[in-house]
């Protein structure tokens, strides 16, 4: 009789996949209540590297082009495509779907990730402007990435909720750290498999999986995380992740399943740019 290997699951930061410096997992269970992995049970010291590298990646990934941004996301869309089976394996041993519907959420999240590839270099398009001033100026309203956002991923549909909290961050060149859902993480870690065979710069999206009671405190009150997409909280862990944001003025938002541009421009800020008018 031959025995199962059973695949080790790690986190994804900096474009590479360590296990938890605290080298603890916890057990994850499939649809059926049989084992299926131990993901890694990420510590505060693996959320803190995945800051470092997403505040070291911000500002090379920023002032890419919005073009250069759009064709990496989607080279991602093209992978994702090649591992479609696998995530379908890994959403019908999760969730407990059938294999058609796995099929629908997993062609539904790339086609949505090749979305927000193409809102890349239309966004300042949407949230710019010319404003009228009086005097002999140009003043010009610019969307600007915010910086380092924390993405807590909902759980069901697993891989389609990954994809709207990840790709709208990245699209308009924040960089982020992706809590996978705690008790749906395989989707989250085979994207970090395609993410590492893409185009995509190190530490531009990082990856951790673990217990979200912890992740969120820790999120909530690290001071160079700019923004959270709190998506995948309860309401107790976001009105705690709410009150521990509050001392760096965090930008906290939580969003339904949809995709909206709304997503991107959430978080950016606007800057004002004056200049005068050549004589």
């Amino acid at each position: 009789m031959r025995i199962d290997v059973m695949k080790t699951y790690k986190l994804f930061i900096n474009g590479q996949f360590p296990r938890s410096e605290s080298g603890r997992v916890y057990e994850l269970s499939d649809s059926k209540g049989k084992f299926l992995a131990n993901p890694a049970h990420g510590s505060r010291k693996d959320l803190r590297d995945c800051v470092v590298a997403a505040r070291a990646a911000f500002s090379g990934w920023n002032s890419a082009t919005a073009y250069n941004r759009g064709q990496i996301l989607y080279r991602i869309a093209e992978i994702m495509e090649g591992r479609s089976e696998q995530f379908v394996a890994e959403i019908v041993a999760q969730e407990g779907v059938t294999p058609a519907i796995a099929k629908k959420q997993v062609a539904e999240a790339i086609d949505t990730w090749v979305w927000y590839a193409g809102w890349t270099d239309k966004i300042s398009v949407l949230n710019g402007s010319t404003n009228p001033v009086a005097g002999p100026y140009y003043n010009f309203t610019i969307p600007e990435a915010l910086g380092v956002v924390a993405i807590f991923a909902n759980g069901k549909p697993s891989l389609l909720n990954l994809v709207n909290g990840l790709a709208p961050v990245i699209a308009s060149g924040n960089t982020a750290i992706l809590m996978a859902s705690e008790k749906f993480p395989l989707s989250a870690i085979t994207l970090a498999e395609a993410l590492a065979t893409s185009d995509l710069p190190a530490g531009v999206i990082n990856i951790i999986t673990g217990k979200t009671e912890e992740l969120v405190s820790w999120a909530g009150s690290h001071m160079d995380i700019d923004a959270i997409d709190a998506s995948g909280l309860t309401s107790k862990q976001l009105k705690q992740a709410q009150e521990l944001g509050a001392e760096n003025l965090k930008r906290i938002h939580s969003f339904d399943g949809k995709a909206s541009p709304l997503r991107i421009t959430s978080f950016m800020e606007s800057k004002t740019v004056w200049h005068p008018v050549g004589i």
